[in-house]
């Protein structure tokens, strides 16, 4: 039996601690169940502490448990993201920069960078994925992404976080609605309306933001439907299921049954926000920061 600590300990023990069953565990890992346990034992072994409380009706993680999944969760995930970057390299290429974003942020900030990258760093290879500004966050702690494009007031210590497009709100309303841009005095006009709003879980900053924009006219919003994509959003609206408040970029790239009013005298704004771990050494995320400083012409 070796006495060293081992990669496969750590993969061993955090398909354990995923499924909480070691028989299942033992499935996916195409081992046997015994040979299962024998590894999280030694593993246990080796670190002095126990990982797993075990009884014949369920298996549960004590609070090591709890602490090293997560640390190997980040662990494996940066071994596989280091190789990945690697294997760029050897290719020829820079790396890689994992971008995260929040719909809004396609319209404008992110095709500029893209096409910016492309330009100035051609080896850089980009990879896409939209998220919510919460699994953003996590995706980024744990190493998943390198950078995201979120809608969020403040971030866990450990991260940095900097404005790089400010927008205005506007209401968006189905096509035949009686309300025009000349007709339009404030958002208390239709306190008596139906709000179709991107989800809380999604953008709790944009949600309280919409809040506070109603309840400054007096009124709090009756919200009927919630979703994370704008499309969904404004076919609601086109169908006369509601009406909204979005971001003002979101007006661009949909051809649907709606119009969009700005509310230009209200001092709220939608503030787009890039966050990124301090401590991340991706060099080719260094060079994404620069291209978005560079262009940030507001400061």
């Amino acid at each position: 039996m070796s006495n060293q600590l081992e990669l496969r300990h750590l993969r061993y023990f955090l398909m354990v601690a995923e499924e909480l069953h070691f028989r299942k565990a033992a499935e996916k890992l195409y081992i046997s169940q015994p040979g299962l346990s024998r590894q999280i034992r030694q593993l246990e072994e080796l670190l002095g502490t126990s990982l797993l409380d075990r009884n014949k009706k369920k298996v549960s993680l004590t609070r090591a448990g709890e602490y090293l999944k997560e640390e190997v969760e980040f662990l494996l995930n940066h071994i596989e993201v280091t190789s990945r970057q690697l294997r760029l390299i050897g290719e020829g290429h820079s790396g890689e920069v994992r971008i995260g974003f929040l719909g809004s942020a396609m319209q404008q900030v992110i095709p500029d960078l893209l096409v910016n990258l492309q330009q100035q760093y051609p080896d850089i290879r980009t990879s896409l994925e939209e998220l919510s500004n919460n699994a953003q966050l996590n995706a980024i702690i744990k190493d998943r992404l390198d950078i995201g494009f979120v809608r969020l007031a403040r971030v866990p210590e450990g991260l940095d976080i900097r404005p790089v497009f400010e927008d205005s709100f506007s209401l968006v309303l189905p096509e035949d609605h009686w309300c025009s841009a000349e007709a339009f005095k404030n958002i208390g006009q239709f306190s008596d309306e139906n709000f179709i709003l991107f989800a809380q879980d999604y953008s709790p900053l944009y949600y309280d933001t919409v809040m506070s924009i109603c309840e400054q006219e007096g009124f709090s919003p009756t919200v009927s439907h919630k979703s994370v994509h704008a499309q969904t959003i404004f076919k609601l609206v086109e169908n006369g299921l509601g009406i909204s408040i979005v971001p003002t970029s979101l007006q661009h790239g949909f051809n649907m049954g709606v119009k969009f009013i700005e509310l230009k005298d209200i001092a709220q704004k939608a503030v787009l926000y890039v966050i990124w771990k301090k401590d991340n050494r991706n060099q080719a995320l260094e060079q994404c920061l620069n291209l978005l400083w560079a262009g940030d012409s507001r400061e």
